[in-house]
């Protein structure tokens, strides 16, 4: 089996497959590289994901696709798709990497040291203030931004990158037409344009809730560290923070007033050993050098 050829075109279809999920597509990957077989039947996919979803919705889409019109979006879109030669290494070594990275800005942007700042959507002022304390002094040592693009902490940290004259990656969970939230998107076009937006949907992918947990693996995978700031105990920013500690990463956690419950997550990662930060260096002195 040619892997650059075959193996590309079964990663396309899985890409555009609905009804299976990210864990049910590498399953299919996995026999497709032990076998050096990629022509599976609808039956053969139930059989190696267990599909226990609607049989109907995988086998319209499965059967529905075809390679011509699917390459012929795909030449419409950047993308890396998980064997291009600048894939990402370290999120290669994530839990179920995207099969493709859809991109629009500056990919080489990905070569930069970074780090993951997420937090709070309704972010108050001393999340604000603090940000405006170490955003700035991280783009000195040139580190790249990475977040969400969503509102509060991920807004604060790309806006601050920008007005500070430094480079900052964004992560959406839809298709890179689509902006969401709107409040974003001044900001979502900036960061097309001039600095780097990634998502794992081909264009078209309309906003579903379940997109956003997922699309936290890719921030914690691209970035050398994440930083959290004013999460609640339940925040999706700590499924940030668990994935870069599972892939042996830093994790930094910001502390805030104990009275709201409005950083109590943060306060939950520094008792179970994230680093407590309360000046610059102690995120600087334990990100990767270069």
């Amino acid at each position: 089996m040619d892997k650059n050829s075959d193996m590309e075109d079964l990663l396309l279809k899985l890409v555009y497959c609905e009804g299976l999920s990210i864990v049910g597509k590498w399953k299919v990957l996995k026999v497709a590289l032990k076998l050096e077989y990629t022509k599976f039947s609808v039956e053969e996919l139930v059989k190696i994901t267990n599909y226990q979803g609607k049989k109907g919705i995988l086998q319209t889409s499965w059967q529905g696709l075809q390679l011509e019109e699917l390459k012929e979006k795909l030449s419409n879109q950047k993308a890396l798709s998980f064997y291009s030669s600048d894939y990402p290494e370290s999120l290669k070594n994530s839990h179920y990497p995207p099969l493709f990275l859809f991109y629009e800005g500056n990919i080489n942007w990905l070569n930069y040291p970074s780090l993951a700042i997420v937090g709070a959507r309704d972010a108050t002022r001393y999340a604000n203030q603090v940000l405006q304390r170490i955003v700035p002094r991280l783009v000195e040592k040139n580190q790249v931004i990475v977040s969400g693009l969503a509102k509060g902490v991920d807004r604060f940290s790309h806006e601050l990158a920008l007005r500070s004259g430094g480079k900052t990656i964004g992560v959406i969970g839809c298709g890179l037409d689509i902006c969401y939230p709107r409040e974003v998107s001044d900001l979502f076009l900036e960061m097309k344009q001039n600095h780097l937006v990634l998502s794992e949907y081909p264009l078209n992918t309309p906003i579903k809730r379940h997109h956003f947990p997922m699309r936290n693996r890719i921030i914690a995978g691209i970035s050398d560290g994440t930083c959290v700031i004013e999460a609640k105990e339940r925040s999706g920013s700590l499924i940030t923070a668990q994935l870069a500690l599972e892939a042996g990463k830093e994790v930094f956690a910001i502390p805030g007033e104990i009275l709201s419950g409005q950083s109590n997550g943060c306060h939950h990662l520094i008792q179970d050993g994230a680093k407590c930060v309360y000046r610059m260096e102690d995120i600087l002195e334990d990100l990767p050098k270069y």
